[in-house]
């Protein structure tokens, strides 16, 4: 049932007695891919690390989780990939971790094994033309593959939540797109609407509050490239000619 309210805090209504009061999500900070693409050539996409920046990023935004949290604890999903690792552990979160799940359905989207930079950026270029949601990459993921895993995670995520131990708040340590993604996925947001959105910058900071009412709110929306409505559909896109 749509919910009243601007788009991006228009919000899912729990029942569960243990669902998180709050949801943090957290881009890894600055890695060295970040800083020189061309390492993707050379080094499996999942053990890039992060730049000395990327900790010092990671560090100041441990701030502002801290104070999220509030003196109480996050149960974390952190994605398996170095960076994040990384970011989790400059974090410096301490006793405020109830326990950490690394969580493979939060990583980044694959886009091929080792890339090579020639045809990473033709293929860049097809999917500007096509769409970032529905273009599959030729050796890895489509926007929507990682929807749908970030929907077998959500799964997940509420038989975690209907026990009554389950940890105060719920913190993911991420990518950018995927943090779109679960947004658009928790929201039910238009895949138009998506398409319109910029990623989260490193180290940037989402989170999604629970109301009285049970449901949930973020408390800022992405930032967008090109104005459109959260209900945008296919049917208010101009049309292509062919």
């Amino acid at each position: 049932m749509p919910e009243s309210g601007p788009p991006h805090r228009r919000a899912l209504c729990l029942g569960f007695m243990s669902a998180p009061g709050k949801i943090i999500m957290i881009r890894h900070g600055q890695s060295a891919a970040n800083a020189d693409t061309s390492i993707y050539n050379r080094v499996p996409d999942y053990r890039i690390p992060l730049t000395a920046l990327g900790v010092e990023q990671a560090r100041a935004a441990g701030e502002e989780v801290r104070r999220l949290l509030d003196g109480r604890q996050a149960c974390v999903y952190v994605s398996p990939y170095l960076r994040a690792y990384q970011t989790l552990e400059a974090l410096n979160l301490g006793p405020l971790v109830e326990r950490v799940i690394e969580e493979p359905r939060l990583r980044e989207q694959d886009w091929a094994n080792f890339q090579i930079a020639g045809e990473i950026e033709d293929q860049k270029e097809l999917r500007n033309a096509y769409g970032h949601f529905f273009y599959r990459f030729r050796e890895g993921e489509s926007g929507s593959d990682v929807y749908d895993r970030i929907s077998s995670f959500m799964e997940t995520l509420y038989r975690h939540w209907s026990k009554p131990s389950y940890a105060p708040n719920a913190l993911f340590v991420t990518h950018g797109l995927t943090m779109r993604l679960f947004c658009m996925r928790w929201f039910h947001w238009s895949v138009e609407y998506f398409e319109s959105l910029n990623n989260p910058e490193n180290a940037e900071v989402r989170t999604l509050y629970r109301t009285g009412e049970g449901k949930y709110e973020l408390d800022k929306p992405f930032s967008q490239w090109e104005a459109r409505r959260v209900d945008e559909t296919v049917l208010d896109a101009p049309p292509m000619f062919f």
